[in-house]
């Protein structure tokens, strides 16, 4: 139902554009008539020996103004029709050019004796338009321009939409508020996983809801936390389940919102922000990507101090100092660049709290499963503890899209329950990309995929710290030509022996190459980037090499990134270098070796990768015989009966 008010608002509106159009036409109506039209001498001088020209005026000495008189007869002959339309015009102006004054004058005194005219003729040289004449002929219109737009924008500025809202309350916070009236559903039990983060944030709810539980004893409410983490790790859902547990006004906005094209305007917003927070205190102020303002200051040569982002973030730390230890007003903030952050924003009494939101581990993925297959229509096949394992580093909004996407692909395969291998294909089309079957590759070139897919499932079956493989595909998908998946060790520790190992399985597709075809390929990019900055990491980061030592040039503030500065000298850069170098030629040739050993058991799995296109563990098993070394996948993949 339409507001009364609001269609009241809208009805004086149109009323007030119609009365406005209408002046405009009078305006534009008079002054069409008022302009004089341009004829030649010899039609005025038609007109004059009729007697029916009342005065000339010449201006400048070179344009003369003819005025009529008020009754002009239809029928005046020895002039052409066109000029006849003009002239029966009642009160009706023309005006013509002139080039020698005197000449013109002399003609005009003889015609008005020659045929007896009183026509009077004048001279005006000065300026023509004076204040008075230009401001009733013009200033009447302007006036009521100027009254019809401060009047719009007022309107329009009244309700804070358009380009008129926009403009009178440019320096007002474009915060959105939530409070008991909206209906926020999403609460903790939605938050799967992120048991340290929740806890934390539950006790800044409950400081909201019952202060005098924290305060009784001595204790002041945070003013602040920060959540930090990478990107779709819930920082921002988390904020939301805040918003719809803390039962108190919850106001929303990012870091962008602050940013505009006119000086001052992010400081007068954040002034606005907290003076509304304020009034409905206690509440709780969300900024998400709050790093749009909150960099660290002084960074930028060119801008200097004056630079306005550097002047918003003076204004919100003056503000969260301002807040008194009775206001109940607490700012949540979210980023995933806490690294470039200004250390004054990071302080104890501004954010008191850092809460990091880190990728979810094994039992936290079942979690968020748990939580996203609500709403799907499962087959009894689907494994959460497999699925769960299939998907290390995964974040909660990468696991919500696989769930939608295996939804996507039992719908087009026209399944009514969703299956087990519907959410692998859809860990696959995440991972890997579109599936393109119809590529058109070459057969010596898809027996070379063949061989180097072959290599990585060798090394990695017969080495300990490998990662266990699931299956392997020479079937093109995305970008890559062929791939095999595994399920890698989720580990919070690697030692030098299980680097290395993944360094070798790397390598082992190329090595393949070389020992079966005496060549190598382009093939290989993705596994020498890789492998490169893992022999990188061991050597200058992580301090696992024995030539350069116990050493590390790893920053962790982020203010000199070691892949873009070397914090080291030049002897040193060289050291490092031929160590990285040495790491790689190492496992390259110890792959070499462990192929060239199990070249025939080589050949045959990379024959029936040609013949099937994607291979199981199983069918390694059949090949190798049993892993030397125990893991846990068997069992997992058994149970959720993967492989058949």
């Amino acid at each position: 139902m339409i507001d009364k008010k609001v269609k009241s608002k809208n009805n004086f509106f149109w009323v007030y554009a119609v009365i406005f159009s209408i002046f405009l036409g009078i305006f534009f109506f008079k002054s069409s008539f008022s302009n004089p039209r341009k004829i030649d001498q010899d039609t005025f001088f038609d007109i004059l020996i009729k007697g029916k020209v009342q005065k000339i005026i010449i201006k400048h000495r070179e344009i003369v103004h003819v005025y009529l008189n008020k009754k002009l007869s239809s029928n005046i002959p020895h002039i052409p029709y066109d000029n006849k339309q003009k002239i029966i015009t009642p009160s009706l102006q023309y005006e013509f050019e002139i080039g020698d004054l005197q000449f013109f004058q002399k003609k005009f005194e003889e015609y008005k004796r020659k045929y007896n005219l009183n026509t009077i003729i004048d001279f005006k040289n000065q300026q023509e338009y004076t204040i008075t004449k230009f401001f009733f002929d013009y200033g009447i219109f302007f006036i009521l321009l100027i009254i019809f737009w401060i009047f719009i924008f007022r309107r329009i500025g009244a309700t804070g939409s358009g380009p008129g809202g926009q403009i009178f309350n440019i320096g007002k916070s474009r915060a959105r508020l939530f409070d008991e009236n909206d209906n926020v559903k999403i609460t903790f039990k939605d938050v799967a996983g992120l048991e340290g983060a929740k806890e934390e944030v539950q006790e800044i709810v409950e400081f909201l809801k019952n202060p005098k539980k924290y305060t009784k004893l001595g204790g002041k409410i945070p003013k602040g936390a920060l959540l930090i983490g990478p990107p779709g790790t819930g920082k921002t859902l988390l904020a939301k389940a805040v918003a719809g547990e803390a039962k108190v006004p919850f106001f929303s906005l990012s870091g962008s919102d602050f940013v505009e094209m006119f000086v001052g305007v992010g400081a007068s917003r954040v002034r606005d922000l907290f003076e509304k927070a304020k009034e409905k205190s206690p509440c709780i102020i969300f900024i998400d990507e709050i790093d749009a303002i909150g960099r660290a200051r002084g960074k930028s040569s060119i801008a200097g101090s004056n630079d306005e982002r550097e002047n918003t973030l003076n204004q919100l730390l003056t503000e969260m100092d301002g807040f008194g230890t009775n206001t109940n007003v607490i700012v949540l903030a979210a980023t995933n660049r806490s690294d470039i952050l200004d250390k004054a924003l990071l302080r104890p009494g501004r954010f008191d709290r850092t809460i990091l939101v880190d990728p979810p581990e094994l039992n936290e993925r079942k979690e968020i499963f748990r939580v996203h297959l609500q709403r799907l229509v499962l087959s009894k096949n689907v494994d959460i503890d497999f699925l769960s394992r299939q998907t290390p580093g995964f974040s909660g909004a990468d696991i919500a899209n696989v769930c939608n996407e295996s939804a996507l692909i039992a719908a087009r395969k026209d399944r009514k329950k969703i299956k087990n291998q519907d959410f692998l294909d859809a860990i696959d089309r995440i991972i890997g990309g579109l599936e393109k079957k119809n590529k058109i590759i070459k057969s010596n070139e898809k027996k070379r995929i063949a061989y180097h897919e072959a290599g990585h499932a060798t090394i990695s079956w017969l080495l300990e710290h490998a990662a266990p493989l699931v299956k392997v595909t020479i079937v093109p998908r995305g970008r890559s030509l062929g791939s095999a998946w595994y399920l890698p060790e989720e580990r919070q520790l690697t030692t030098p022996e299980q680097m290395k190992d993944e360094i070798c399985a790397l390598l082992a597709g190329r090595s393949a190459e070389e020992i079966i075809f005496n060549s190598i390929s382009t093939g290989a990019l993705n596994d020498l980037e890789r492998v490169t900055k893992q022999a990188q990491s061991m050597v200058a980061i992580f301090g696992l090499n024995e030539r350069i030592g116990n050493i590390s040039y790893y920053d962790s503030t982020g203010q000199n990134e070691f892949y873009f500065s070397k914090p080291y000298s030049e002897k040193t850069a060289q050291i490092i270098d031929e160590e990285i170098s040495k790491i790689i030629t190492e496992q390259y040739q110890r792959a070499k070796k462990i192929l060239k050993k199990n070249e025939k058991k080589l050949t045959i799995l990379a024959n029936e990768l040609l013949e099937k296109e994607v291979i199981f563990r199983e069918d390694l098993k059949n090949i190798f015989g049993e892993r030397p070394f125990p893991d846990e996948i068997d069992e997992i993949l058994n149970s959720s009966n993967q492989i058949t």
